[in-house]
């Protein structure tokens, strides 16, 4: 198959093209970037196909990219992505923009039980029937020239997704793809709602063993390390390494030897940040009680597995009914949320991320077990 494919790469252009492609009912769109040693991705090459022809837009020559943000929030223009986070990530560094509406075609593939989390080439040979050539994933994508192979990757897998989502639609009924994009809707959501670098304590591994006074030096070390991260624009085990930052609230060293002996400390963070962790570590120790964060609730107990089990029937129920992947029914995390909010004895609230369809489809039948599992206690 021979795929024509046109270079976008001055700001002119772009806006010509993003003129046209407002006009088409949806775009497919991939991204290629870096992300070796930076916290932020570097995009490499933005890929965009209206079905007929591959657009490679060149980012290391546009610096104009308002005429993409007003066609990533133009709503009446469907973007078609595969497996998005990272790209969104991409979309949102270059351009400050996020797309919407937004349809996932991995999504997709769960929604018609063809598999869950299924690969692009996977998803490409099972409805497509085309067997795509090994990825380029490992290369350069800021090189200039690409190379052939890159381009002829990068320009086939954004065609194919074209053409992926018009077989996709074909079988989808219309409840099944309003859902898919109300899924697309929470993931863009979700990343445009950055957590504030204040809260990023809470995520850190084994947070909720640590006492108030510890949490508040825990804080300090995470804010500080989120902080960093952003302004050094390089990843957070960079600056000061996950595995540390527990033994750090917990010890609280003094002096630059003793810092040097936590676990999992890299010399170079002690060599170049030694002294302002210590002084941090100085200064959140020295908080008044007032000043401490609320204790964090423990993880669930193991009793609690036999009633996860049954609540996530619940959603492999309704998935069969619905003949819809399993896993896409009901996350862990959100069913975990709801025992933790009553857990053992009730009386239990629905979580805020269960929302949606799923929460008027399996909300009520989710309250009724546990409300029955407290009656049989």
């Amino acid at each position: 198959m021979t795929i024509e494919i046109l270079w976008i790469r001055d700001n002119a252009s772009l806006a010509e093209h993003c003129s046209a492609w407002r006009k088409q009912p949806f775009v497919a769109l991939d991204t290629e970037f870096m992300r070796v040693d930076t916290f932020y991705p570097i995009a490499g090459l933005l890929q965009v196909s209206e079905g007929a022809r591959a657009y490679l837009i060149d980012p290391l020559l546009i610096d104009d990219w308002s005429s993409f943000a007003a066609l990533l929030e133009d709503r009446e223009v469907v973007k078609v992505v595969h497996a998005c986070s990272e790209d969104l990530e991409v979309l949102l560094r270059l351009t400050g923009s996020l797309p919407a509406p937004l349809f996932d075609s991995q999504l997709a593939a769960g929604y018609l039980n063809l598999g869950f989390s299924m690969g692009y080439s996977r998803l490409v040979q099972a409805v497509l029937d085309i067997e795509l050539p090994k990825g380029e994933t490992r290369s350069d994508w800021l090189q200039r020239p690409l190379s052939d192979t890159q381009v002829s990757y990068a320009a086939e897998d954004v065609v194919h997704l074209a053409e992926l989502y018009r077989r996709l639609q074909d079988k989808l009924p219309a409840e099944k793809n309003a859902w898919i994009l109300e899924d697309g809707a929470e993931l863009v959501a979700n990343l445009g709602r950055e957590i504030p670098a204040e809260e990023a304590y809470r995520d850190a591994k084994l947070a909720w063993k640590l006492s108030r006074a510890q949490l508040a030096v825990l804080r300090a070390l995470c804010t500080w390390r989120e902080r960093q991260a952003r302004a050094r624009n390089q990843p957070r085990n960079r600056i000061l390494r996950e595995h540390s930052l527990w033994p750090l609230a917990r010890q609280q060293p003094s002096d630059l030897v003793s810092l040097a002996r936590i676990e999992d400390m890299h010399p170079k963070t002690v060599r170049q940040d030694g002294e302002t962790i210590l002084q941090m570590i100085r200064e959140a120790a020295a908080l008044p009680q007032s000043e401490w964060p609320p204790a964090l609730p423990e993880p669930l107990p193991l009793e609690s597995t036999a009633l996860l089990k049954k609540l996530r029937a619940i959603g492999q129920r309704e998935g069969e009914r619905l003949d819809i992947a399993p896993e896409l029914m009901l996350r862990k995390k959100t069913l975990e949320a709801l025992l933790k909010s009553g857990y053992p004895n009730g009386p239990y609230r629905l979580p805020d991320s269960l929302r949606g369809w799923r929460r008027e489809l399996m909300g009520q039948a989710l309250l009724d077990c546990l409300a029955a599992q407290g009656e049989s206690a």
